[in-house]
């Protein structure tokens, strides 16, 4: 099923780009009897992963919700999976390479959404004078974070591979009237300074780019809806949206799916090798509409403002806890001490420092990338940071009670 395309520019065997498409870092083992294909296997490295596991208790948009039918971020990443599954299936490309890229996307995002993101965005750029944006945390979790055990029992980096890298870390940036073209270069990732900066190496790394896009603006709508954070005054605002740039006969009704189906029917409509991929100009008119509706209306409402001033204060009070366990070579046994105050948030922390430090003594089968030094407070900083943004909502609220429990 599908035109089949852009079948000539997939990423797949013969694509000139497909030897620095599946280039990894290091080696990783292999199985005489393997049946998977590069792309699969860093899918199923993804899936095997905890940063994947606790997705599902991270914010998309409402925070810790005690509603189990309000999409978390989870939810999101299958939504971006699908979509793009769908378009690049039918357009000709590389599905596997796809899923891979869209399961982990947002493996760096920080509990409470993008709140979260912008609080350690606050903190390190304070501390370090650095940048803190989702998609380079992203790229920084599945490079030197996140692990997997090996078939002798060793605890080995994921090393994906560099389409994937690099549609992870490029999968940010909005979508305009100019349409959207892999770029040519083959650059270090890590030279990427901003989010958006340049577009994905590969056309699959568009198709998520663009899925991460249409994937959330009815969700989020449906969500405010379940809510009550919509009135029926802006929902007949919203449908005079729709009547206004598309037409009545567009929509049967207004809901994720019907939106996505037709996005993703418009999106490969209008694009080609040639053009690129592009929505037509009323579906990007559209879109910006929408999305302004729900920045005005859902993103911004005062509901939300009082959960962003209680993320602060448990972000806030699990940085300040863990920079008064600070003191050079010290601070792990400052920290064991500790554990008798904070056994939780001690016993974590200190375990997560004895798997990433240089010149501490971890456990024999820990073979991952060492990427802090205790007597440097700057890499004890990132340290921070890397642990906090990798907690989901309840463990940084559960982590908040025993700090402020007596």
């Amino acid at each position: 099923m599908g035109d089949k395309k852009f079948s000539k520019v997939a990423t797949l065997e013969g694509n000139p780009r497909w030897e620095q498409s599946i280039v990894r870092r290091k080696a990783i083992y292999r199985r005489d009897n393997d049946i998977r294909t590069e792309f699969l296997r860093d899918y199923n490295r993804i899936l095997h992963c905890t940063a994947y596991r606790r997705l599902k208790h991270k914010t998309q948009v409402f925070f810790a919700t005690g509603n189990d039918h309000i999409c978390t971020r989870i939810e999101h990443v299958n939504h971006v999976s699908s979509v793009s599954y769908t378009i690049a299936n039918y357009l000709g490309l590389n599905t596997e390479l796809t899923n891979a890229i869209a399961i982990g996307h947002d493996l760096g995002h920080a509990p409470f959404g993008h709140e979260g993101e912008k609080i350690l965005e606050r903190y390190i750029a304070k501390k370090l004078n650095h940048k803190f944006w989702h998609e380079k945390n992203s790229l920084r979790f599945v490079d030197s974070i996140e692990t997997l055990t090996d078939p002798e029992g060793g605890e080995q980096n994921l090393n994906l591979t560099y389409a994937v890298r690099d549609g992870i870390i490029c999968h940010c940036g909005e979508v305009k009237s100019a349409a959207i073209f892999p770029r040519d270069e083959n650059i270090d990732l890590y030279d990427i300074e901003e989010a958006g900066q340049v577009s994905p190496f590969t056309w699959e790394g568009c198709i998520v780019k663009i899925a991460d896009k249409i994937s959330y603006l009815g969700r989020d709508i449906e969500d405010a809806i379940t809510l009550n954070i919509l009135d029926e005054s802006q929902l007949r605002q919203l449908r005079s949206i729709v009547k206004g740039t598309l037409g009545v006969a567009d929509f049967r009704e207004i809901n994720n799916t019907v939106l996505m189906h037709n996005f993703m029917i418009d999106l490969c409509e209008h694009s080609s090798p040639d053009k690129g991929l592009v929505f037509s100009d009323k579906y990007l008119d559209f879109i910006d509409m929408v999305k302004d509706f729900n920045y005005k209306n859902i993103y911004a409402h005062k509901r939300l403002e009082k959960f962003k001033k209680y993320a602060e204060l448990v972000i806030n009070t699990i940085i300040e806890t863990l920079e008064e366990f600070y003191d050079g070579e010290n601070t792990l046994p400052i920290i064991n001490e500790n554990k008798k105050i904070y056994p939780l948030l001690a016993d974590s922390f200190g375990n997560w420092l004895e798997k990433y430090c240089v010149g501490i003594k971890a456990n024999e089968k820990m073979h991952n990338e060492k990427i802090y030094d205790l007597p440097d407070k700057n890499s004890y900083i990132q340290a921070i940071v890397d642990y906090i943004s990798g907690m989901t909502d309840n463990y940084a609220i559960k982590i908040f009670n025993e700090i402020i429990r007596f």
